[in-house]
């Protein structure tokens, strides 16, 4: 980058952004910059660094283990790179964290239980990588979680029954995995829920029968591509702000509920079930 010169003070670098009190840097913005290359460890240097936006490029190899030094950061973004090996465990250091997106790299490993440590994360992303294992139960424990993505990944094991601990959850999706298990009953309490998503997996269980109350502001509503039985709960019906409904590819059976009054209803998926049949 032409402007990444030592001619020029470097709090006038292109996507740099310093204090104004001790002209440090505190926020890097290199989005869509075309850069390539490994993330260098002296990042951790960057003690009084807020902002890290490194999305749209094409880094690879592996987060470097010193970005756990940056006891400042606030936003950590890493969304389509090309960055492989594993989730840094000692990113929980960095306690100050609100956002964590890495979606849509090659990362693998399991998904570390100390990020459950990060109390002040709103938005945790980490879709479409390689990452195994289970979701840790640890992340009940991140009660200003907002957003919550892991789709498309290879993980399995179960849905953590702490996960019904986060009310202030509105984006839920965990499609795409081999999650196996009866799903928590806890996780249909998420009243601020607005999009869920635990489409193409193997979760076995039934459906509160209460979901069209405990779950007021749903609007997107996937259980597609499971294993799961009983009926469809009547009271679905009350989620009056539902747009996409799918609970096609599973082992529901009985009858199909009024839906008249799901007037912003525009996706519905019914099919390959077991309808018109007694319960399972």
């Amino acid at each position: 980058m032409e402007s990444w010169n030592i001619s020029i003070h470097f709090c006038q670098w292109h996507g740099v952004t310093c204090g104004r009190k001790h002209q440090r840097v505190t926020k890097l913005d290199l989005q869509f910059l075309k850069l390539s290359g490994s993330l260098s460890p002296y990042i951790g240097n960057l003690s009084f660094l807020r902002g890290l936006n490194l999305a749209d490029n094409s880094f690879y190899n592996q987060i470097p283990q010193e970005i756990g030094r940056l006891r400042r950061l606030e936003t950590l973004q890493l969304t389509n790179n090309s960055i492989r090996g594993e989730i840094p465990s000692n990113l929980s250091a960095c306690s100050k964290l609100t956002l964590v997106d890495m979606r849509s790299n090659q990362l693998a490993g399991e998904i570390p239980a100390s990020l459950g440590l990060l109390s002040n994360l709103q938005s945790l992303n980490f879709a479409n990588n390689s990452l195994k294992g289970s979701i840790p139960p640890s992340f009940g424990n991140l009660s200003s979680l907002e957003e919550l993505s892991l789709a498309i990944n290879a993980l399995s094991g179960t849905i953590p029954e702490a996960l019904g601990q986060l009310t202030n959850l509105s984006f839920f999706s965990i499609h795409g995995n081999a999650i196996a298990g009866n799903f928590p009953m806890s996780i249909f309490n998420l009243s601020k829920i607005r999009i869920f998503d635990i489409g193409e997996n193997k979760i076995q269980g039934t459906l509160h029968s209460d979901l069209g109350i405990t779950m007021p502001s749903i609007e997107f509503f996937s259980v597609a591509g499971n294993q799961i039985s009983g009926q469809i709960p009547i009271l679905i019906s009350n989620a009056s702000n539902l747009n996409v409904l799918l609970f096609n590819d599973n082992r529901l059976s009985g009858n199909v509920p009024s839906l008249e009054k799901l007037d912003k209803l525009v996706n519905l998926g019914l099919g390959k079930n077991h309808f018109g049949h007694g319960k399972e």
